[in-house]
């Protein structure tokens, strides 16, 4: 007489409160729970609402007109202009900055997201050929950016504890090359790449890459989830380097 073998353990779900925890303490098995599982809409809204109260608290305690000062005195060309022109150029900045830094954490951190897990996509599942689903990488990517909300709560700490002329809104904190770089005297395009090389940022690719790796199972190691992140983020700073070279 034949016995059937009895099913292995069921994993047990995730609530989102664990998963929140998780992606800083259990990333494997979070983003294992994750990608079974794909939801983005919570660690979406952390990480906006914690951009927006970093713009409320920078532009209530800093200001946009002292940001504007801070780069007449580290760009050339806004030195060079007349004096006229760059009154009307700091009075357009105080009017419409706050606007355009709310409009840009509002519909700009999930248009980013949106871009970041389709180009991420079309290099796992189409040039790795890892069957992954969109709906798992754009959670993946929601999830891996919850280190943002660490730094925007730090950024307001900074705001209110640093004298506000010495308040730099590029590079709020030191946790990038960066930071031990002077920004009068650096080339554009070195301090670009400099302050790109973020504890955040960096953070936020090994996180990518933890998840993608645990989307993909046995068909992607976390070398190949890795390597998959760290090109195309490359490729974009490079890009920003060589733009703001250009610009200064």
């Amino acid at each position: 007489m034949s016995t059937e073998e009895a099913p292995g353990p069921q994993a047990v779900e995730m609530s989102e409160i664990s998963r929140l925890s998780g992606v800083f303490f259990e990333p494997k098995q979070t983003f294992a729970d994750i990608a079974q599982r794909p939801r983005w809409l919570i660690p979406l809204l952390l990480v906006i609402v914690s951009g927006l109260c970093y713009c409320y608290a920078f532009s209530q305690h800093v200001g946009w007109e002292r940001i504007m000062q801070h780069a007449l005195e580290t760009n050339e060309r806004m030195a060079q202009m007349p004096p006229e022109q760059r009154d009307r150029v700091i009075a357009m900045q105080v009017k419409y900055g706050p606007l355009e830094a709310y409009a840009g954490v509002l519909f700009g951190v999930p248009v980013s997201f949106l871009v970041i897990a389709g180009v991420l996509l079309g290099i796992v599942a189409g040039l790795m050929s890892v069957p992954v689903r969109f709906k798992q990488v754009f959670s993946i990517v929601c999830y891996a950016s919850l280190p943002g909300v660490i730094f925007a709560v730090l950024a307001i700490v900074v705001v209110f504890l640093k004298n506000p002329d010495d308040f730099n809104i590029q590079n709020p904190l030191a946790f990038n090359v960066g930071a031990f770089l002077d920004p009068t005297t650096t080339s554009k395009f070195i301090y670009s790449i400099a302050t790109a090389l973020d504890l955040f940022s960096l953070w936020t690719i090994l996180l990518i890459a933890t998840g993608l790796s645990a989307a993909g199972g046995k068909k992607l190691s976390f070398g190949g989830a890795l390597t998959s992140v760290i090109v195309p983020w490359g490729v974009f700073v490079l890009a920003r380097a060589a733009v703001a070279g250009i610009l200064s």
